[in-house]
């Protein structure tokens, strides 16, 4: 069976924590940022992880990183 490829594009937005989880970043931090709170802006900014729903599912697309 040959080896599976990881998703460049999953690769970019996904990386594994040391303890295997998986981290993301936050959206709606692109543009428009003159009408979002400062509060709001400085929340988005730091990173989330993935829900567990969605977990084996992102794993398998980064199956090597």
């Amino acid at each position: 069976m040959p080896k599976m490829k990881t998703r460049s594009a999953a690769a970019k937005r996904f990386s594994k924590t040391g303890t295997g989880k998986i981290k993301r970043n936050h959206a709606f931090m692109n543009h428009m940022l003159e009408h979002k709170q400062k509060k709001t802006k400085r929340k988005l900014r730091k990173a989330a992880l993935v829900d567990k729903s969605d977990v084996k599912r992102i794993k398998q697309l980064i199956a090597y990183k």
